[in-house]
C-alpha cells in the first residue's frame, strides 16, 4: 500500500478500514503535515471507540483487542483537509498487516499468523455495467474483516527459539496484538502488546518474549484450544480428515453439518479423550497413562536413544518377532481358529524376552524400538474404540505430538481401531494435526474473523520455500523473492529426478488380537515420506459454490484418479517433458532479461521439487487430481513472478484469428439454421486444436501458420464423433416435427484458448445463440492460465469482433462490452433494450482446470438465470467434469489432444472430438 492514498472506512466489525486509490502528486498547497493527518484518523478512530457496532440482525459486535498497526510515519492528507472523509497518504504502510498465535510445545513451535493481501481488484465501467445486469451490487457482498487474507503455519524447533523470535521480529508479527493504533517502524515496543499463546513453552518462555519482543503471551487453555483448531479445521478444510491402512492414505470428507459429536484422540505424553458435541462444548471422557511419554520414556531406557525422532527413525529398522511372543509361538506355528487368532496374532508383546536367555544387549535396538511401538499404539487404538463404543460415538480423530505424521504409528492404531470395531470403526487423522493448538489459541481472539468461512471459501497453496519442503523444519522461510530463489538454488536440485513411487509390501506377519498388519519389518513404510506438507490458506469468502450443479456434495471436478502410480508417473512425465518450453515462454514473455533468467531458473527447480514430492507422497498436498497438479504449476510460475508466459502468442494468434473472421461469419450466414449449427459446433470442435499446454499440439504449430491449421481441423471432422450428442443438441435447439422449442434464456460459455478457439469457434456459436434471442455470458479465467483467454482480454477481442458483425456489436453494447457505447447503454437507448447482450465474467481461478466449488460471485450470479451451460476445451469439459451434472442443459466441447486421455475417458484415439449434450437433471 505503501505510496498509496488510502480512504478511511468504518469496517462493518468496527475496526478502521483503508481503501486504496489511485496515486496523485502532493504539491506544497495540499501535502499536509503528520501530526494534522494522524489527527484526522485519531478523532474519527476515538469515535469507533465510543460505540459498538449493530449487525442486522440487532446483535452487537465487540471490537477485537487485537488491532491492526498502521505505520502513520510522513502521514498526509490529500486534497482538501476540510472534508468529512479526507484521503489520508500512507507512504510507509505495508499491506501486510498480520495477527498471530502460538503453541509452544517440548519440541516445536507452532505459529499460525494472517496476512492481510487484499487484491485491489480493477472495477472499470465494463463491469460495473456487467454487475448492474446481474443485480450484483458491492454493498450486497458479504463483509469480512479478512477479506483477501491469508493464513501461515511455520514451525521452529524449540531448542532454537531464537530463530523464532527473529522471524516474528522480522514480520513485525508482534506488532499486531496491542491495543494501541499508535505504533510505527521507529517507536518502542509497546508494554501492551499481547500475543495469544498456548502450550507449556507459553508459560516457560513468557520472560524472553518480553524481553526480546516486548510483548506478553496471552495464555489459552490447551484443551480449549485443541478443540477449537480441529473444529474450525474439519468444518473448513473440505480434505481435511483422512484413514491411514497399509501404508495408503485415502481422504475423507465431512459434512460440517453433520460432524458433532465425535472422539478427538490427544496422544501427548499421556492421552486425553475428549468428547466434542459442538464448538464450545466439549468433556474429557476417558484418557490412559500409557502415552507418547511412555514410549520414548521406555525407549530411551532401553535403546540409549537420545531423541523421539531417532527412536521412532530405529522402528522403521525393526522386526518385533525377535521379541514379542506370537500365537504361532505357543501353538507350534499353528493359528488359533477356534476363536479366529491368526499365527501371526501378538499374543504378548515383549513375551519372548521371558523365555529368552539373552540380556538387553542382546537385542537389537530397532526390533525393540518397533515392539514398543506397536504394544502403545494398539493399545491406545483399542481404548479409544471402546470409549466411541460407550459414547455411542461414529467418528474417531487422532493427534498430539505422538501422531506427528508417522507413518506406522498411524498404522497400527487403525489396525486396532478396525480389528476392534469387527470393521465399523475407522482412525482417522489430521494434515494439520500439530497445529491444532495454535489455530485455537489464533481463534480464541474476540474478531478472528474465521467463524463464517466454509470450504468453498478457502484456498490452499504450496509456496517453495524452506518451511515447506519435504514437511521438515529447515529454518525460517525466506523474507523475500530473491532469498527463496538463493535458497532454491543452494538445496534444490536443477532438473530434480522424478523417482518411482515407493513399493509397498504386501499384507503379512504380525498382528494383535487376529488381524494382520504390514511387515513386521519396519523399513517399507518411510516415516520421511509420509509426513504431510502444510501449505499457505487463501481466505476468500467472496467464492461461491456454483448454483447449477445437481448435486454440490457429491460433486468431483477431477476426472482422472491419479491413485494410481501409473497414472501419476505418466502424468508427472508429461508435465516434466513440457517443462523445458514452459521456462522459455516464460522468460520470452518477460523480455529475456538475466532476473527473468534466473526466476525461469527457479520456477524449473520449485516445480520438478514439488513432482518429486508428489512422486514421493502423493498424498502430500492433500488429495491430488489432475487439475491439481495443472494449477499446482501456474501458481508456482506466479510464485516468481512470471504473470502470463504466453502474452505475446496470445495476441498474435487472436490477430491472426481476427482477420479471417469475417469470412468465417459470411460463410455461415449463407447456410440454413441446421447446417449452420453443425458447422459452428465443428467450428468450435475444430478451434479447440490450439492448445500450447498439449505437446501434440505444439508440434502442430511447426507444421503450419494458425489459419492453415484450423482449416485443415474443419476439413477433417466428420461425424459420427467419438461421443456423438449433436442429434439431441439439434433436437433441443431447433426442434423437430414442425414444433421448434422455445430459445434458452441465457447461456453461460466456459471459454477456453485463446486465437482461433475463441474467435472462430466460441465467439460464432455465441452469435448464433444471440440470434436466437439467448442472452450469452463468456466465462472466461481471472487469472493467466496457459494459453487461456482471460476476462480482462475478452472485452478487447469481442470490441475487434464487433466491428464485422452488428449481431455481436449490438449485443456488446447492450452487455456493456464496447466502451465508446458507455453513454448509450446508460441511457438504456431503444436500440440496446430490444438486444439481448453479451456479457463477460470471470470464472475466479487461473489454473487450465475449473473447481466448480469455487467460483466468483459473478459468475454465481450470472448462473441464476442460466438454462445452458457450455463446457468447453479439455481442461473444463475433460480433465475435470467431464462426470459433473446440471440441474440445467450442459454441452461439453473438446477435442482430445492427449493419447493417454482419450483412452482412458472416451475408448478412443488422439484428435477424436466429444459432443456430449445432457438434459437438465
Amino acid at each position: 500500500m505503501a505510496g498509496l492514498p488510502v480512504k478511511r472506512v468504518l469496517g462493518i466489525n468496527g475496526k478502521d478500514e483503508f481503501k486504496a486509490g489511485e496515486n496523485t502528486n502532493n504539491t506544497d498547497n495540499n501535502k499536509q503535515s503528520l501530526s494534522k493527518a494522524a489527527l484526522a484518523v485519531r478523532e474519527e478512530n476515538d469515535k469507533v471507540g465510543e460505540r459498538e457496532m449493530v449487525t442486522p440482525t440487532g446483535s452487537s459486535i465487540k471490537r477485537s483487542s487485537s488491532r491492526p498497526q498502521l505505520d502513520l510515519s510522513k502521514a498526509a492528507i490529500q486534497g482538501n483537509s476540510e472534508e468529512r472523509d479526507p484521503t489520508i497518504l500512507l507512504p510507509n504502510q505495508s499491506d501486510d498487516i498480520s495477527h498471530l498465535a502460538l503453541d509452544i510445545g517440548g519440541s516445536l513451535i507452532k505459529l499460525v499468523y494472517f496476512s492481510r493481501h487484499e487484491d485491489q481488484s480493477i472495477d472499470d465501467k465494463r463491469k460495473k455495467t456487467v454487475k448492474e445486469r446481474l443485480g450484483i451490487s458491492n454493498g450486497n457482498r458479504r463483509s469480512y474483516p479478512i477479506l483477501g487474507g491469508r493464513l501461515h503455519f511455520v514451525k521452529f524447533e524449540t531448542s532454537k527459539i531464537n530463530e523464532c523470535l527473529d522471524f516474528i521480529s522480522s514480520k513485525q508479527l508482534h506488532c499486531v496484538g496491542t491495543n494501541s493504533l499508535w505504533w510505527t517502524s521507529d517507536s518502542p515496543s509497546n508494554e501492551n502488546a499481547v500475543i495469544k499463546a498456548t502450550g507449556g513453552g507459553a508459560y516457560k518462555f513468557a520472560d524472553l518474549f518480553k524481553e526480546r519482543l516486548g510483548v506478553s503471551l496471552d495464555k489459552e487453555d490447551e484443551m480449549d484450544c485443541l478443540v477449537a483448531g480441529a473444529n474450525f479445521l474439519l468444518k473448513a478444510i473440505r480434505h481435511e480428515a483422512f484413514t491411514h491402512m497399509e501404508g495408503q492414505k485415502e481422504f475423507v470428507q465431512i459434512d460440517h453439518n453433520d460432524l458433532f459429536p465425535y472422539l478427538l484422540v490427544n496422544i501427548g505424553s499421556g492421552v486425553s479423550m475428549i468428547k466434542v458435541d459442538g464448538d464450545g462444548k466439549f468433556q474429557r471422557v476417558s484418557g490412559t497413562n500409557v502415552g507418547g511419554g511412555t514410549y520414548w520414556g521406555l525407549g530411551r531406557l532401553l535403546t540409549k536413544c537420545k531423541s523421539f525422532d531417532e527412536l521412532l527413525e530405529l522402528s522403521q529398522k525393526g522386526d518385533n518377532r525377535t521379541i514379542d511372543m506370537l500365537v504361532g509361538d505357543i501353538y507350534g506355528g499353528m493359528d488359533y481358529s477356534k476363536i479366529g487368532l491368526s499365527a501371526s496374532t501378538i499374543a504378548s508383546s515383549f513375551g519372548k524376552a521371558i523365555s529368552d536367555k539373552k540380556e538387553l544387549e542382546d537385542y537389537r535396538p530397532e526390533d525393540i524400538s518397533l515392539s514398543l511401538l506397536r504394544m502403545i499404539s494398539y493399545n491406545i487404538g483399542q481404548i479409544s474404540y471402546l470409549t466411541a463404543l460407550r459414547f455411542g460415538l461414529k467418528r474417531i480423530f487422532f493427534g498430539g505430538f505422538f501422531i506427528r505424521g508417522h507413518a506406522y504409528t498411524m498404522d497400527t492404531i487403525s489396525f486396532a481401531v478396525h480389528f476392534w470395531s469387527k470393521g465399523e470403526a475407522q482412525a482417522m487423522f489430521l494434515r494439520h494435526e500439530g497445529f491444532l493448538g495454535a489455530l485455537g489459541a489464533f481463534m480464541s481472539d474476540e474478531k478472528h474473523g474465521l467463524d463464517d468461512l466454509r470450504a468453498h471459501q478457502l484456498v490452499e497453496r504450496f509456496p517453495m520455500g524452506a518451511p515447506f519442503t519435504g514437511g521438515k523444519i529447515h529454518g525460517p522461510p525466506p523474507g523475500n523473492l530473491n532469498e527463496k530463489i538463493s535458497w532454491m538454488e543452494k538445496f534444490v536440485l536443477k532438473g530434480t529426478e522424478i523417482t518411482a513411487p515407493v513399493p509397498m509390501a504386501p499384507t503379512g506377519t504380525t498382528g494383535l488380537g487376529g488381524f494382520e498388519v504390514p511387515l513386521s519389518k519396519g523399513g517399507t513404510l518411510r516415516s520421511d515420506a509420509s509426513a504431510l506438507n502444510i501449505g499457505v490458506l487463501h481466505l476468500v469468502p467472496t467464492l461461491e459454490v456454483f448454483p447449477l450443479l445437481a448435486d454440490p456434495k457429491s460433486y468431483e471436478p477431477n476426472t482422472i484418479d491419479l491413485s494410481d502410480h501409473n497414472e501419476l508417473e505418466y502424468w508427472f512425465t508429461v508435465l516434466s517433458e513440457h517443462l523445458p518450453d514452459l521456462v522459455d515462454k516464460a522468460v520470452a514473455s518477460e523480455g529475456g532479461t538475466d532476473d527473468a533468467k534466473r526466476r525461469g531458473d527457479a520456477f524449473a527447480r520449485a516445480f520438478s521439487a514439488h513432482l518429486a514430492r508428489l512422486m514421493e507422497e502423493p498424498a502430500a498436498y492433500g488429495k491430488l487430481g489432475l487439475a491439481n497438479l495443472l494449477e499446482l504449476r501456474e501458481e508456482c510460475l506466479r510464485e516468481f513472478q512470471f504473470v502470463d508466459a504466453y502474452r505475446s502468442i496470445k495476441l498474435r494468434e487472436n490477430e491472426a484469428s481476427l482477420a479471417v473472421l469475417p469470412d468465417l461469419l459470411a460463410e455461415l450466414d449463407s447456410m440454413n439454421e441446421e447446417p449452420r449449427l453443425l458447422t459452428l459446433i465443428e467450428g468450435v470442435l475444430a478451434a479447440n486444436i490450439f492448445d500450447w499446454g498439449s505437446r501434440a499440439c505444439v508440434d502442430l504449430y511447426h507444421k503450419g501458420t494458425i489459419i492453415e491449421i484450423y482449416r485443415m481441423s474443419r476439413n477433417k471432422m466428420q461425424r459420427p464423433w467419438r461421443v456423438d450428442d449433436f442429434d439431441l443438441l439439434k433436437e433441443r435447439m431447433l426442434g423437430s416435427g414442425g414444433k421448434k422449442p422455445p430459445p434458452h434464456k441465457r447461456a453461460l460459455l466456459f471459454v477456453d484458448n485463446s486465437g482461433a478457439d475463441i474467435v472462430l469457434g466460441m465467439l460464432p456459436l455465441a452469435r448464433e445463440l444471440l440470434r436466437r434471442g439467448t442472452e450469452v455470458v463468456l466465462v472466461a479465467n481471472s487469472l493467466p492460465a496457459l494459453n487461456d483467454v482471460t476476462a480482462m482480454e475478452l472485452p478487447d477481442i469481442v470490441a475487434e469482433a464487433a466491428k464485422h458483425c452488428d449481431i455481436l456489436r449490438k449485443a456488446a453494447e447492450a452487455g456493456g462490452l464496447l466502451v465508446d457505447a458507455m453513454v448509450n447503454t446508460l441511457d438504456d437507448s431503444k436500440e440496446n433494450s430490444t438486444s439481448v447482450p453479451l456479457m463477460v465474467v470471470e470464472n475466479g481461478c487461473g489454473s487450465p482446470c475449473i473447481d466448480l466449488r469455487q467460483v466468483s460471485p459473478e459468475l454465481a450470479a450470472a448462473a441464476k438465470d442460466a438454462d445452458l451451460i457450455i463446457l468447453e476445451g479439455m481442461g473444463r469439459a475433460l480433465h475435470t467434469n467431464f462426470n459433473a451434472r446440471f440441474k440445467r442443459d450442459a454441452l461439453k466441447l473438446a477435442m482430445v489432444k492427449n493419447q493417454r486421455l482419450a483412452e482412458k475417458l472416451i475408448q478412443g484415439k488422439i484428435y477424436d472430438c466429444v459432443c456430449r449434450y445432457e438434459a437438465a437433471s
